[in-house]
């Protein structure tokens, strides 16, 4: 077999190491008055990412640019949602790649996101080979403490392969393309996914033969495959035919090099079980004594700078800030036209937003007032929002400035929202309707 990879489909983004991270010429057109593009990095069939500058601090970032008319339909505008929604939850974490900005015109969406000018593993993996036993486990480190921290907030990858894993300019790991990812309410955790997606070669067999799966689990096939790239140079699991392939994961048609080592074995083999109510998860990767103990050696850490993996990663809890920008709006609203984002109104079960030029003080009042007049207990949470408690069900209220003299307020249900239901929104909305400049809502994709 040969011992180079497949390479990704045209409908990928394949992102390549730029021959320079300080600079982007100086003859590229300007965005909005904020950036300037430099090279082409990479295109694929719905979008082309640009290398580009911040003209306020210098800074280089990646771009990634999409045309509303010729390519972004309703389902694009569903995956580009997510892809933000995705990505803005999972900022604080290290070992993935950072959305800086949202913009848009009324042709074209860029999505302003950190520079990896280390390529991806894909591209690092053919022209070594394979990976040593010590740098295999330090990038598969890195990617499981990142995807232990995407399922803790409600985020399934779903596409996970070697080219989504990109390099940052000191070696670390950077998870990149939530265009496929799937996102979770926390009441909805044990929930089940419907949509059938992925890479055939990294994909797990439940999505070809479920009618519903745990995203979760499938993230966990995906590690195992790519583990085994790692350390062997090749796929495990390697046909032009869907059919073959997919019996092949059930009856686990692979074979490891003699290099491999028995614990990485162990760990591959619990990872691509064809069952997944009995394959290894992610969360139980994690408190594996493999898993914990780091391998790698000193001299590949750039600037030999020692990295204490799984310290104070999963403890990190995503934190909003007190001000929003427009990825934060994006991931909210119903369409990708940032000019109309509170023109449509609508709520779920399970939260409701709208915006108001009412002072915060002012609208705590109303809302705590509502809330006594309604049998709530009210309390005040540790992040400085409103808790309103009664009998099961807890809602939760906060407030953000987005712009001068207008906030947004959102209203959610976080515990006992089986109790409460369109009657329980109905008076609420009935009782701030005299603040409200607008309401709207996601889609709930």
């Amino acid at each position: 077999m040969d011992e180079k990879l497949p390479t990704p489909p045209s409908s990928a983004i394949k992102i390549r190491r730029t021959t320079s991270s300080n600079s982007v010429g100086g003859s590229g057109p300007t965005i909005l008055g904020k950036y300037q593009l430099g090279h082409l990095l990479g295109r694929g069939s719905f979008a082309k990412v640009y290398h580009a500058r911040r003209l306020e601090d210098g800074t280089n970032v990646a771009i990634k640019v999409m045309d509303k008319n010729t390519t972004v339909d309703a389902t694009m505008e569903r995956l580009i949602i997510r892809e933000v929604s995705s990505m803005h939850r999972l900022k604080d974490h290290p070992n993935m790649i950072k959305l800086y900005e949202v913009m848009a015109t009324k042709s074209k969406i860029y999505l302003v996101m950190e520079l990896a000018p280390g390529g991806d593993l894909l591209s690092k993996l053919n022209r070594r080979g394979r990976f040593s036993y010590s740098t295999a486990r330090f990038y598969f480190h890195q990617l499981i403490s990142a995807l232990h921290f995407c399922h803790q907030n409600g985020v399934a990858h779903r596409d996970l392969k070697p080219q989504n894993l990109l390099l940052d300019g000191e070696g670390r790991l950077k998870v990149s393309d939530f265009g496929f990812s799937a996102l979770h309410d926390e009441q909805l955790s044990n929930s089940l996914l419907q949509t059938a997606c992925g890479t055939p070669a990294y994909m797990a067999p439940e999505i070809v033969y479920k009618k519903e799966y745990d995203g979760s689990k499938v993230d966990a096939f995906s590690c195992g495959v790519i583990l085994f790239v790692f350390l062997t140079g090749k796929l495990p699991f390697d046909d032009s035919s869907y059919t073959k392939l997919h019996w092949a994961k059930h009856r686990r048609e692979y074979q490891f090099s003699d290099w491999v080592q028995k614990p990485a074995r162990n760990i591959i083999n619990r990872l691509l079980d064809p069952n997944p109510s009995t394959r290894l998860s992610i969360e139980e990767l994690t408190e594996l004594s493999w898993f914990k103990r780091s391998a790698m050696k000193a001299e590949e850490l750039n600037h030999h700078q020692q990295l204490q993996f799984g310290q104070g990663i999963f403890e990190k809890e995503y934190k909003r800030s007190g001000r929003l920008n427009a990825f934060d709006l994006i991931s909210m609203s119903y369409g990708l036209n940032l000019s109309g984002l509170f023109e449509a109104r609508s709520h779920n079960k399970k939260e409701l937003r709208f915006t108001t030029s009412v002072q915060v003080g002012s609208v705590e009042e109303k809302v705590m007032k509502l809330g006594k007049e309604e049998g709530y207990r009210v309390e005040r949470t540790k992040g400085g929002g409103i808790g309103l408690v009664k009998g099961r069900v807890v809602l939760l209220v906060e407030i953000w400035e987005i712009a001068a003299n207008l906030w947004l307020v959102e209203i959610k249900v976080v515990d006992g929202g089986q109790e409460f239901g369109e009657t329980q929104w109905e008076v609420i909305e009935v009782g701030l309707k005299d603040i409200v400049v607008s309401w709207y809502n996601d889609d709930g994709c």
